[in-house]
């Protein structure tokens, strides 16, 4: 970043969640005076008055991160005035710490001016990041303040989707000639006041800037100082193109222990690099999205977004579910004659379902996890549901062994026994079936794996459930 920050050291990582807690305390204390607070007025409450101090004061100690992590566990009102308070010269590494739904609130609140100042001190791929949230015009105005160099490759960056590497670049790295010497690579590097972030290796390049190679840090520095460039480097280098897929990037980095990866283009040039820190936030919300997309979330959401807007994002899937769940009563509905002459079954019932439900879930949560790391083809589809079909008939039958001994005790009916171990072993084996090929099936359709299919396998799961159970106990035992 531009503006450098400390360091937090771990006395401020520990005292931090009382931080949070007393922020939380602070500026529901001081709301009932932000509308003097933000006109600038003195107040007369010298209670009051030392409060706001205080506050003031935590928020200048903390890192933007975790003013961000203060932000996002606030209501609107309070959320409002802390970011008021937070130093103007912060403002733009804050937003880009915060989550998408809450800086899309902090940025309504924002003026123009007050936007451009937060935007003015920011690197070029950090400008890129936040680009698509601001209004075009801050975007336009902060562009002309940048030299024409800077300015051709922030719009380039811009011209990616958000899930191509050329949408996350780092336009600042060093970069030598292969035929130097490494005293002199030494004398050149002691010529920056500082190095850019996570700088673990320098970048070489030949006179057109076509890449050739990478020269560690550490080889540098035990390398004999006469020795050339050329001797020493790497020219085994893991490398991106900036229409790759960052997730794709982002397992590279995890599979290779990368700190950084250049990037070039068609003709092979250096344009720019990748950095872990932006991987671990690739990372981070592709987690986070799978998470949401479990749940039959469409998206992220602000923990106070406001009623309407959580309503938006969550109505979708539970009408969905809403009609799964209708679909079941209707099965179980079939079944009441059933129920009335043996009451047992709706005690059971709900036992079969759970359990099926329950392995369907850690089915399809492994295959998508498989498919989040490229670790799942279309061959390896075939075999991986044998061998879940494989476990679910052990646990069907284990199980399902131990319930029917539970029910055959409860009951004194060994007929209900069979039934549970069976009912329990082909729920089981549904489960597993369903739970591979939902992800497999939406990854074909060029959907996310992971969206609504926790939502989708209980469907099944409780329906199926149902229909096996008490269609086994009528044709069975009535």
């Amino acid at each position: 970043m531009s503006i450098e920050q400390e360091i937090p050291t771990q006395s401020d990582i520990e005292r931090l969640p009382l931080d949070i807690e007393r922020i939380h305390e602070l500026s529901e204390v001081l709301l009932p005076v932000f509308e003097q607070i933000e006109q600038g007025q003195q107040i007369e409450d010298e209670t009051l008055n030392a409060k706001l101090v205080e506050l003031i004061n935590i928020l200048q100690e903390l890192h933007p991160a975790d003013v961000a992590d203060v932000l996002e566990s606030l209501p609107p009102k309070e959320r409002a005035l802390v970011w008021h308070l937070v130093s103007p010269e912060e403002d733009g590494e804050v937003l880009l710490e915060v989550s998408d739904a809450v800086r899309e609130t902090l940025i309504e609140s924002m003026n123009k001016d007050e936007l451009l100042a937060a935007v003015d001190d920011l690197d070029a791929d950090e400008l890129v990041e936040l680009a698509g949230d601001l209004p075009h015009q801050v975007v336009y105005e902060a562009l002309q303040t940048r030299d024409p160099d800077e300015r051709a490759k922030i719009q380039a960056a811009m011209s990616y989707e958000d899930d191509q590497v050329g949408a996350i670049m780092d336009f600042e790295f060093i970069s030598i000639r292969a035929d130097v010497a490494c005293e002199v690579v030494l004398r050149y590097l002691r010529r920056f006041d500082n190095l850019p972030d996570h700088t673990d290796k320098i970048f070489v390049v030949d006179q057109y800037d076509v890449l050739q190679g990478v020269l560690p840090i550490r080889k540098l520095l035990v390398a004999d100082p006469e020795e050339l460039v050329a001797d020493v480097m790497a020219t085994d280098v893991v490398r991106f193109r900036p229409e790759e897929n960052v997730e794709e990037a982002a397992q590279a980095f995890e599979r290779y222990d990368l700190i950084t990866a250049p990037v070039i283009n068609a003709d092979k040039k250096l344009i720019g690099r990748i950095t872990i820190d932006e991987m671990v936030d690739v990372i981070r919300e592709e987690t986070e999205a799978d998470m949401l997309n479990m749940a039959g979330l469409q998206e992220e959401e602000d923990l106070f977004a406001p009623v309407w807007d959580s309503v938006k994002n969550r109505w979708m899937w539970l009408a969905i579910n809403l009609c799964t769940a209708f679909i079941a009563s209707r099965v179980i509905g079939a079944f009441e004659g059933s129920i009335e002459k043996i009451v047992a079954l709706a005690a059971l019932m709900p036992i079969v379902a759970g359990i099926g439900g329950n392995s369907g879930n850690q089915t399809i949560t492994m295959i998508v996890r498989a498919m989040a790391m490229g670790q799942l083809s279309g061959l390896q589809a075939g075999r991986l549901l044998k061998k879940e079909i494989g476990v679910a008939l052990v646990n069907g039958l284990v199980w399902g062994t131990v319930m029917g001994v539970v029910s055959w005790m409860l009951y004194g009916n060994i007929g209900i026994g069979l039934v549970m171990v069976a009912a329990m072993t082909l729920n089981l084996l549904l489960a597993a079936t369903v739970g591979v090929l939902i992800p497999v099936l939406m990854d074909k359709a060029g959907r996310d794996p992971a969206l609504g299919s926790s939502v989708l396998i209980t469907a099944v799961t409780d329906s199926g459930g149902f229909l096996i159970f008490l269609g086994l106990a009528t044709l069975f035992l009535i």
